[in-house]
């Protein structure tokens, strides 16, 4: 699974750029603000039809531009694809695999995956549940276009739901659409916590191998995944778990019309992170933290190597200058075998390391 070449136009700070890059590990090298991370964005854009850090597609398009277009050439599982996104001010994205038009960046996981590291990540662990629950989102999204259909379609129910919430006290007749819009959340946050809880068990036996590695056998790693207190088991039947969110949504239902704020359902879940049996967000170092974050990301390349019979594409956007020497070397020991992208100011001595290809970025312009 890789990308042999990409194609740019009028994306972020690339006017016009084509480049072809190596099977094992890619080197992106450059100054900051030169376009490296720009880069990597396009490449997991084009694998999930989602931007790693713009709200909007519009953010991604140049200054002064009407549209952009990115264009990825992929080997995947024994075959070639070629993977166009047309993006558009003022009107609705065009994406195509093969020439064929695909409805949902959901499509684009079932051609290849990436998983994407920025130094941001390092603080995943002690950072709220949002981050964390976002991190199981982007991974599943991709590994499950089930999964993503089922997303979509809480997030447009809870976003109805909140608005009644918010403006029913101007309109009360809008209670009587509150129903429906519940009982969409309770069918597909069934959905959604079926899959977050089989996620977080494969997770789980990577990572703890990886950090238990990463720490020389000293440390202990473990994960569960917290959903809403009426679900006793995560791992129930999707009808079983539906009746508990119906309870859980009853119970709430009188604080939810007090407070005009949507209290109950799976958005507010979260993957708890203990080490040596203390939660590594309150009582961990600096150091733990970042080991467990590494161990979470490793992991994810893993399942995504299960699931496809192949590694994901994984990205690395100046991750190594934010580590010591011993995690560094820990994480270039550990991507062999697949298609890796470091950035990077400094190419010396990464070069060295990885014996892969080395690019230059300058002002979008890639050498």
């Amino acid at each position: 699974m890789r990308i042999e070449g990409l194609e740019l136009e009028n994306f972020r700070n690339y006017a016009c750029q084509a480049v072809e890059f190596g099977p094992g590990c890619n080197v992106i090298c450059g100054e900051n603000a030169q376009g490296k991370t720009n880069l990597l964005e396009s490449i997991v854009y084009l694998s999930s039809g989602r931007s790693p850090r713009a709200r909007t597609d519009r953010e991604m398009i140049g200054f002064q531009e009407d549209s952009a277009r990115l264009l990825a050439r992929v080997e995947s599982r024994g075959r070639t694809f070629r993977i166009q996104a047309d993006l558009f001010r003022g009107r609705r994205r065009k994406i195509t695999v093969n020439q064929v038009c695909v409805k949902t960046g959901a499509a684009l996981g079932e051609v290849y995956h990436t998983v994407f590291f920025q130094p941001e990540d390092l603080y995943l662990i002690r950072e709220g549940a949002a981050a964390r629950r976002r991190f199981m989102d982007t991974a599943l999204c991709q590994l499950r276009p089930r999964y993503a259909a089922a997303l979509s379609g809480y997030e447009r129910a809870r976003a109805q739901k909140t608005r009644i919430l918010r403006d029913f006290g101007e309109r009360p007749d809008l209670l009587s659409a509150l129903p429906e819009f519940n009982e969409q959340m309770i069918r597909l946050g069934a959905v959604l916590i079926q899959y977050r809880y089989q996620f977080c068990l494969r997770l789980e036996e990577y990572a703890a191998a990886c950090h238990r590695e990463c720490s020389g056998g000293r440390e202990e790693l473990a994960l569960a995944y917290q959903t809403v207190s009426s679900v006793k088991n995560p791992g129930a039947e999707a009808g079983v778990l539906a009746e508990h969110l119906r309870r859980h949504m009853e119970d709430h239902q009188a604080a939810e019309l007090a407070s005009r704020l949507c209290l109950s359902g799976p958005h507010k879940d979260d993957l708890l992170v203990s080490i040596d049996g203390r939660e590594a967000r309150t009582y961990s170092s600096q150091g733990q933290t970042r080991t467990a974050a590494l161990a979470l990301k490793l992991a994810e390349r893993e399942i995504f190597r299960n699931a496809a019979g192949e590694y994901p594409v994984l990205l690395l956007d100046d991750v190594l200058s934010e580590l010591d020497p011993r995690r560094q070397e820990f994480v270039l020991n550990r991507i062999a075998g697949g298609q890796v992208f470091i950035t990077c100011c400094e190419e010396d001595r990464l070069a060295d390391l990885s014996g892969g290809k080395v690019f230059r970025v300058e002002q979008g312009t890639i050498a």
